[in-house]
Formats: C-alpha cells, sequence, structure tokens
C-alpha cells in the first residue's frame, strides 16, 4: 500500500470498524442499524476534520507530518467521501428498517451536503481542475464549507439533548476549532502577504 492510498484505505477500514460496532452492540436490527450510522458518522467525520485543516496545519506548523498530510489532502477528501457514503447507506437502511421519512430541512441540507462531496469527489483530479479552471476551486471551496457547516449544526443541536449533550459538545467544539484553524492560518497568510 503506497502512502498516497493510505488515507482511503484508512476510511475503508474504518467504516467497516464502525459498522461492525454497531453491529456487535446493538440489541436488534433497530439498534444494530442506529447505531452503524452514528459511528460511521463519526469516522467520517474524523476524516473529514483532517482534510478540512490539512491546510491549515501546514500553514501554521510547516513540518514534515503537516507536509504530507497537505500533500495527500486530495486523497484525505476521497477518504472522506467513501466514509460517508457507508454513513449514508447505514443511515439510509435504518429510516427504511423504522420507516421513518426524514424531514424536508434534513433532506434539503443533507441532500445538499451529498451533492457537494460527490462532485467534489469525482472532480478531485488534475483533469477536471484544468477543464473547470476557477469553478473548481469555487465548487470546491462551497462544498467542503457546506459540509463544516452540516456537521456543526447537526452537533451544535445534540447539546441541548441531556441524552447527547456530552457528544455534541464535544463535536461541536472540534468544528469551531477546525474554522478558528483555518481563520487563523488565512489572517497569517494576508499578513505575510501585507508585509512583503
Amino acid at each position: 500500500m503506497t502512502s498516497r492510498l493510505a488515507p482511503i484505505f484508512l476510511a475503508a477500514i474504518l467504516a467497516a470498524k464502525a459498522l461492525m460496532i454497531g453491529a456487535l452492540l446493538g440489541t436488534d436490527p433497530a439498534d444494530q442499524l442506529r447505531l452503524a450510522a452514528r459511528y460511521t458518522a463519526r469516522a467520517s467525520f474524523a476524516i473529514f476534520l483532517v482534510a478540512y485543516s490539512a491546510s491549515s496545519l501546514v500553514r501554521l506548523w510547516p513540518n514534515n507530518w503537516t507536509r504530507l498530510v497537505q500533500r495527500y489532502r486530495r486523497q484525505w477528501g476521497l477518504g472522506f467521501a467513501l466514509a460517508h457514503t457507508v454513513h449514508l447507506g447505514a443511515l439510509s437502511a435504518f429510516n427504511i428498517y423504522i420507516l421513518n421519512m426524514p424531514s424536508v430541512q434534513t433532506l434539503a441540507g443533507g441532500g445538499l451536503a451529498y451533492a457537494l462531496m460527490f462532485v467534489m469527489a469525482a472532480t478531485s483530479n488534475n483533469a477536471s481542475m484544468k477543464a473547470m479552471g476557477i469553478w473548481w476551486k469555487r465548487v470546491h471551496t462551497i462544498g467542503i464549507h457546506w459540509l463544516w457547516f452540516i456537521f456543526t449544526f447537526s452537533y451544535f443541536g445534540r447539546i441541548f439533548r441531556p441524552e447527547t449533550q456530552m457528544q455534541g459538545t464535544l463535536f461541536f467544539t472540534l468544528c469551531m476549532t477546525a474554522l478558528g484553524l483555518r481563520i487563523w492560518a488565512w489572517q497569517q497568510s494576508r499578513q505575510r502577504r501585507a508585509a512583503v
């Protein structure tokens, strides 16, 4: 396995383990699917944070590790798309099993996030970058920030429910920290350009 493919293999392993944990811990089929959806979301979120923070980390703390993460940022993004697609499968299976129709708000916000994610995955190659020109950067910038918003909004809502308060607080804090890193890195880059 080459280091270039390592993020994708890691994502596949994490998603598979999340499904297995859900199957092992669930008390009945509905609970197994619910837990599989929960744990695959957490696995994909961890990979998303790496992809989302890669450029910020290398700007703020340039070293061999952050340069390596940045070099394979595309693969981290593809790994996230893979893991989050597994989450979509688990979540869809759960909703079908319990005969639940998600709200229009959930379908619209989440549907747009998945559409953007699939477009970003399909265009994560040099040929697409060349063909799309400036629109490639625009699509990927909008897409990654919309995904960040969906994760942040989702975890923020969990803060106000006693049974998910700790989880919501932890993951919402990670979302805001990742955004803070991007803002800090952007400010540092701006100051360097101004100094030059």
